[in-house]
Order: C-alpha cells, then structure tokens, then sequence
C-alpha cells in the first residue's frame, strides 16, 4: 500500500538535493546557511514521525533562528537566458502549461476514479490520504513528461527547483508554521471563548447569522494569522461543529469545506500570506510591495458573498 509517507520521502529526497546543491554553491556567500536550513526541512520529512514533540520542536527552532539571523540567501544556480526562455515561449507557445496541468488533473481525475470505480477495492492506497498521494504522483507523472518532451541537463529540475525555494525562502514554511499556531490556539480553548462571544451574538435559530459569522470569522482569522489552515481549527471549534452542525445540523463536509474556501478569501486579502501576497510581489519586481493584495480585493469580496451563500443553501 502506498502511504502519505510515501510523500514525505519523496519531498525528504528534493529537501536534501536542495540542500546538498546549496552547500557547493560557491557563488551564494550563504550556501551553508541555505544548505542547513533545506536540510534541516529534509530531516522533519524523514524521520518526523520518530523524533518526538521535543526534538521537532528544537528542529523549528533552528528553522527560525536561522531566518532570524538572515543565514539564508538566494543562490545562482545555472539556468536559461532569458532570450532563450523568450525561443521556448514562441516555439511552443501555451503547450508549456500542460505539464502543469498533469498535476490537478492527476489529482481530480484519480481520486474520481479511486473512490467510484473497482479500482478503490484495490487498496493500493491509504483511504485518508489518496487526493494528496495523487498530487504528488502527479508531480513525478509531469516531471517525467517535462524531461522526455523538453530534455533538459538532469540537473535542471533541481536546479529550478532550489531557485525558486531560495528566492521565496523562509516563507515557505510558513503555512505548516500557522496551521501549527492555529493546532496550538485550538488546544489553548482559543475556540471555546470565541464560540461563547458568538452564541451570545446569534439570535437563537438564525442560520443564516450563524452561517455570517463563521465564514466572515474564516476570513478574518485567516488574514490576522495568515493562513487558513490556522484559522479553521479555532472557527470550526467556535461555531462549525457546536453550533452550525451540533445545533442546526448542518452538513459537515459542505460547513468544513466551503469554510476553509471563505478562509482562502481572507489569504487574498492579508500580507500576513507572505508566501502567496509579499513574495511573488518582490519576485515580479513590483514597486507597490502590496500590489499583490489590491488587485486580489476585488475578486475576493464576492468570492466571500458566494461561499457564504453556498454553505447557507447546500449545508441545510
């Protein structure tokens, strides 16, 4: 049976090439830094599960001291010009997105498929985790594509890979690091006090106000700590499961769904995403380091208006 460790391995295996790369990059004067943080990230991957709640939190530890102290630096690793990337862009024009589009279809179609289909009888992959063990099979399905169709050096998808972990750097662990925070604030009965605000707000048997504050309380969670993985362990405990599905018995699968979508909407909205808002913002070169944010508002305030609607009419 292929497992979500599995995965892990397999991300395991691309922390530590970008980390042995790293450190034999002589044209990045903080290689070492780099290459002890990648590794570091190669370690959780791999032996996670067998170090502990202390030992991993020591690991985090130095993860964020060495972002603190600025040890990271954007390596120099070799790649295309950018006129021969401007010759690939005319020669193949938007045939470059289908290796991209390998990788939700491979997902999409392949859970449709598992789960409805005598192929789920198999058992070939853990029940919980077949969406993201397809991600990543898809993954290594546009890999392989890229490499026949392209033939780049072998090198190159390592190359690519450590440039872009290098320029986005330490905010790439930034969403585990919330979806962590919002774990450690559900714990801390963060949820119960908010619940008990809110059942003292929503007039009894108002679905509709319920529904209101929980995703408005998604949004606005999301945008205060940045993610929305962090932001649904305390709004779920607060108002999803007590009240909209305990209370007014509201479908749980729709509540926890779409509320996780209406928390995306407040992701759009908040630098404290800086993976998704703050760092494409400095890879475009932008001069408006917020311009990421304001071009997302408008699409994510009736995108905030729909989810609510859609949990308020498919969840009761």
């Amino acid at each position: 049976m292929i497992t979500l460790d599995w995965l892990y391995i397999l991300a395991g295996i691309a922390f530590t090439l970008f980390a042995l790369l790293s450190a034999v990059d002589r044209n990045n004067g903080k290689r070492f830094g780099n290459a002890a943080f990648w590794g570091l990230l190669a370690i959780s991957f791999f032996f996670g599960g067998y170090l502990g709640d202390f030992l991993n939190g020591i690991l985090v530890l130095l993860l964020v001291g060495l972002a603190g102290i600025g040890a990271l630096g954007r390596g120099d690793p070799p790649t295309t010009s950018l006129e021969e990337r401007f010759g690939l862009s005319e020669k193949l024009g938007n045939k470059l997105f289908l290796p991209a589009l390998i990788i939700p279809v491979t997902a999409f179609a392949g859970t449709i498929l598992y789960n409805y289909t005598p192929l789920g009888e198999s058992g070939l992959f853990e029940a919980r985790w077949v969406t993201l063990i397809l991600l990543g099979l898809g993954v290594l399905i546009a890999l392989a594509v890229c490499m026949a169709w392209l033939r780049p050096p072998l090198l190159a998808p390592i190359d690519e890979g450590r440039r872009l972990m290098d320029s986005i750097g330490w905010a790439a662990v930034l969403p585990q690091m919330l979806a962590a925070l919002g774990a450690v604030f559900a714990l801390a009965g963060v949820g119960d006090v908010i619940g008990q605000i809110a059942g003292g707000i929503i007039p009894d048997g108002s679905i509709f106000i319920a529904v209101l504050i929980y995703a408005l309380g998604m949004a606005l969670f999301t945008m205060v700590m940045g993610n929305a993985f962090a932001a649904f362990p305390v709004m779920a405990a607060a108002i999803g499961i007590p009240i909209l599905v305990q209370d007014y018995g509201g479908y749980a699968p729709v509540i926890g769904a779409i509320g996780m979508l209406a928390g995306f909407c407040g992701t759009l909205m908040t630098p404290m995403a800086a993976n998704f808002n703050i760092v494409p913002a400095a890879l475009l070169e932008l001069k408006d380091q917020y311009g990421v944010i304001r071009m997302q508002v408008w699409t994510a305030i009736p995108l905030l208006a729909c989810n609510i609607l859609l949990i308020y009419f498919l969840a009761f």
